[in-house]
């Protein structure tokens, strides 16, 4: 039998990035709380990758990680006092492991341990030697391949392979009925193959589902990290480990999520000192959550810290002209997220909370979610990322311009209504009184280019995002629907207002509109100085 080496080193990859992750968050959860059964569990995954190692020829990283299960064991035996230091020099150690690692799978450094993991195990060996080393040049080369994998359970891969044969004799039914029955017998069983179409749809999907425990953990670190190296003391409780999100929102929020951590350490969370005057506990707290709303995934990080300066918003506020004495707290807040608010007058006060948060929202907006923040000042703040649990399909509302189709997130979608008589035609944007509320619109066919007949009857689609409400002016509306996503090609990535396309159910490709680029279109029209569809017309 022919083995694939190739399968198999994929395999020791996969396994041993999760034994790195299980390894790095014991070691984190042994230190705050030095229990046998936890260092036991970090003991096995080194015993366990030593295994591999050896299993699959790779010297330097079988003698390295022996020499780790050597500290861990005297560890376990109570021949070496668990320190601060020691356990800095096995996190340290997970590092080396991750870049030998890498260097085994790509083919090199797999006979002798580079001098940085030597220099490390000498000083894992020897107690009086204090201080990580970093990972050098015979570390980790960058992979010139990285292959994305996911373990999935046996039985929902044989539920799958199941429904994929009751679909395929249900379409040899409907072509034998198609010749030869009636119509009625035809929709029967197209009735059939429709359900288990989307039987298989579900299956699919949850296929792709992933605790969000392990994206959660990788912050334990940098929690530890950031509060020795700014002499400050926090602890990061997660919660809601088990909730499950599509695989391919895990990348899409390990980096917002790291920085919202790392905002809260550095500028969130007071020194010990600062803490005690303000009747706190010396030790900072940080709660990482996760929960579920309807089709979408709400991500939550909490801190206890000093909280946004609101005084210093309004002064900000003021410099950009808007009338901030009328501000509330949320549309305060809101500001934090303007590119470029951290000025040298308000880097000190509202601090990372405003440095880089355009990032995390635009990182949020290309997941199709939203990012909304609270904040008591002296008592903490609350960020929260809602995002949709996949990304593989999406529940659209489909409208239409001329003889083209457009399909909208249905999430965003919060009601329709007619557009006013004397405004059918207008060129340009402008803004509608909706029930007392200023809404700013923009048709749709200006903002795409497309041309078309001017129709007897517009609709308005009003949407909402990250708190703010616009129209887009429409031809038809055609409803919702569930639609199957598909990247842009290179050459549309520049289309304003698009992020996306869709098979329609005529074969046709339909877009998907990006409504945040849309709803500050909208705005953006109806600031003073730009074209606007005339005074706000009575309320429809």
């Amino acid at each position: 039998m022919q083995i694939d080496h190739e399968l198999i080193i994929e395999s020791f990859r996969t396994e041993t990035e999760e034994l790195f992750a299980e390894m790095e968050a014991g070691l984190l959860s042994f230190e705050a709380h030095p229990r046998e059964e936890v260092l036991q569990t970090v003991f096995r995954g080194a015993h366990t990758l030593k295994g591999l190692a050896m299993s699959l020829r790779f010297p330097a990283l079988t003698d390295f990680v022996h020499g780790v299960e050597d500290v861990l064991e005297a560890l376990l035996e109570r021949r070496r006092l668990a320190t601060g230091e020691l356990v800095t020099l096995l996190l340290s150690a997970v590092d080396h492991l991750r870049g030998l690692t890498a260097a085994a799978v790509s083919g090199s450094g797999q006979e002798r341990m580079p001098a940085g993991a030597q220099r490390l195990l000498e000083q894992l060996r020897a107690p009086g030697l204090t201080g990580p080393l970093p990972v050098g040049a015979q570390g980790a080369p960058e992979e010139a391949r990285r292959v994305r994998t996911l373990r999935v359970d046996v039985e929902k891969l044989d539920r799958i392979a199941n429904l994929t044969g009751e679909l395929s004799i249900a379409r040899g039914r409907l072509t034998q009925v198609l010749a030869k029955g009636s119509a009625a017998e035809a929709l029967g069983v197209h009735l059939e193959a429709e359900r288990l179409h989307l039987e298989l749809q579900e299956e699919v999907n949850r296929v792709r589902m992933v605790p969000v425990g392990p994206l959660f953990r990788q912050n334990l670190r940098a929690v530890r990290e950031l509060t020795g190296a700014q002499h400050k003391r926090a602890r990061l409780v997660l919660e809601g480990e088990d909730v499950e999100v599509d695989t391919a929102l895990v990348e899409g929020l390990r980096e917002p999520l790291l920085h919202l951590v790392r905002n809260a350490v550095d500028h969130g969370l007071e020194t010990p000192e600062a803490r005690r005057e303000a009747g706190k506990e010396a030790s900072g707290r940080l709660v990482l959550r996760a929960s579920h709303e309807p089709g979408m995934l709400v991500v939550q990080l909490s801190d206890d810290g000093r909280g946004l300066r609101y005084e210093r918003l309004r002064e900000k506020a003021r410099a950009l002209g808007r009338d901030a004495e009328r501000m509330t707290a949320e549309e305060l807040a809101e500001l934090v997220f303007l590119p470029g608010l951290s000025t040298a007058e308000t880097v000190t006060e509202v601090s990372g909370r405003g440095m880089g948060m355009d990032v995390v929202r635009r990182a949020v907006d290309a997941l199709r979610g939203t990012v909304t923040l609270l904040s008591e000042e002296g008592r903490g703040t609350t960020v929260t990322l809602r995002v949709p649990l996949t990304l593989a399909s999406i529940q659209g509302f489909a409208v239409g311009i001329g003889e083209e189709t457009y399909v909208l997130p249905l999430e965003t979608v919060q009601e329709c209504l007619e557009l006013p008589a004397e405004l059918r035609g207008q060129p340009g944007g402008g803004v509608l009184n909706l029930r007392g509320q200023a809404l700013p619109y923009l048709r749709l066919s200006e903002v795409l280019g497309v041309r078309g007949s001017c129709p007897e009857r517009e609709s308005v689609v009003v949407v909402a995002h990250g708190g703010g409400l616009a129209g887009l002016v429409v031809d038809e509306l055609y409803g919702e629907g569930q639609r199957v996503l598909k990247p842009l090609d290179r050459l549309l990535h520049s289309l304003p207002g698009v992020s996306g396309s869709t098979l329609l159910d005529d074969g046709r490709v339909g877009l998907v509109l990006d409504v945040p680029s849309l709803l500050k279109e909208a705005v953006q029209r109806t600031e003073p100085g730009r074209t606007s569809g005339g005074p706000a017309p009575r309320a429809p």
